[in-house]
């Protein structure tokens, strides 16, 4: 079996980068991964070999606009001189978008079946803006055109299965269970911020996160518990407006931008609380990880969060609704042993949902598998 895989993560060509072991692991899937990456001339990236059978091909585009281009292109040229076989080969584009319009002009050239991942919810309220506004009109007809469709939450498979008369088939992302349980603390973030009480945010500083809702949140909580503290980690484009409502809030001392962190062992191990303020997800890997690393969470109903029991695994407040967020997260200040039994449930039910690398590996095999023989 031959896979032609089309993605956006220029991380794949970084030395040691976890996409780039990964996708080593899923070229031992198959015959041969041929990896079509998205990027400009001034990226500066090259053609790559990863291992033996698994080969990256950058666009090295003029632009970004003209990526898809590139990538519908090059994905051609290698079906040809790659031979790959009806019946024996797959397309899998990582999004609906850029990716996605790619894949699907190679799957109309060469007629091979045509695999998309969904991670995101594209038809969402909140999915907004100029460029996404575009990407939803592509997405819609790339996901009707699909062969499969592959998604990380049985939530994102409800949402989009009116579209499409494709299977559709839910594999959550991977998380290397044993590797974030096992995970030691390096620092207790207490001795470095002055808050008897840490709350955890871990995101994107985007639009759709809401992390509005998270400041409006501490600023009610303050009221009552006036060492509460905020700790957002992340980076993105609402930085500069999210400081200046912390500002206007009151909230000056009593919120921490950390940015992007590589590690974030020491805050899942050592916050008090994780709270996921976002209007919508795909899935919630930060939740996840939260979660397998014992910290209770408050979250709104997104993503994974909707296969997860209210009240025993998480807590889930309304989106719009900053006093129902804050006055659940002061009970659980108030209630040392409600904190206790949260973390305790979220952590065995994520145990119990969640794949082993091997169980991962050898269910994405059988799908590459079943799509290989669609033929149209």
């Amino acid at each position: 079996m031959k896979i032609l895989m089309i993605s956006s993560d220029r991380n794949i060509l970084s030395p040691g980068s976890a996409v780039g072991e990964r996708m080593k692991e899923y070229g031992a899937l198959a015959e041969e991964l041929h990896i079509v990456l998205l990027s400009d001339r001034f990226h500066g990236l090259k053609e790559a070999q990863l291992s033996k059978n698994v080969w990256v091909y950058p666009t090295n585009s003029m632009f970004n606009i003209l990526r898809p281009l590139g990538a519908a292109r090059l994905g051609k040229k290698i079906v040809l001189e790659k031979k790959f076989v009806r019946g024996k080969s797959v397309i899998t584009a990582q999004d609906p978008f850029e990716s996605g319009w790619a894949g699907l002009r190679v799957k109309k050239k060469w007629r091979l079946p045509l695999e998309i991942q969904l991670h995101t919810d594209p038809f969402s309220l909140y999915f907004t803006g100029f460029q996404n506004s575009v990407r939803r009109f592509f997405a819609g007809n790339v996901i009707r055109s699909a062969d499969t469709i592959r998604v990380v939450s049985q939530s994102l498979k409800a949402r989009i299965g009116s579209m499409t008369k494709a299977p559709i088939y839910v594999l959550p992302i991977y998380v290397d269970m044993e590797h974030i349980e096992a995970g030691k603390a390096a620092v207790d973030i207490h001795a470095l911020y002055p808050w008897r009480f840490i709350l955890l945010a871990v995101s994107r500083l985007t639009p759709e996160k809401n992390l509005d809702l998270a400041l409006n949140t501490l600023a009610l909580i303050r009221q009552t518990f006036p060492d509460t503290g905020l700790l957002i980690v992340g980076s993105g484009p609402e930085e500069g407006r999210l400081k200046t409502l912390s500002n206007t809030l009151g909230l000056e001392g009593h919120v921490e931008f950390a940015g992007w962190q590589n590690d974030l062992t020491s805050y899942y191990k050592t916050a008090n609380i994780f709270i996921q303020t976002s209007f919508f997800e795909g899935y919630g890997l930060s939740l996840v990880e939260a979660g397998l690393s014992e910290l209770p969470v408050v979250t709104t109903p997104v993503g994974i969060a909707l296969e997860l029991e209210n009240g025993k695994d998480v807590y889930m407040c309304p989106a719009d609704h900053p006093e129902f967020f804050a006055q659940t997260i002061i009970d659980l200040i108030e209630n040392n042993q409600k904190r206790e039994n949260l973390k305790f449930n979220l952590k065995r039910t994520l145990e119990s949902k969640l794949l082993t690398k091997e169980n991962y590996l050898n269910e994405l095999r059988v799908q590459w598998e079943k799509i290989a023989l669609i033929i149209r």
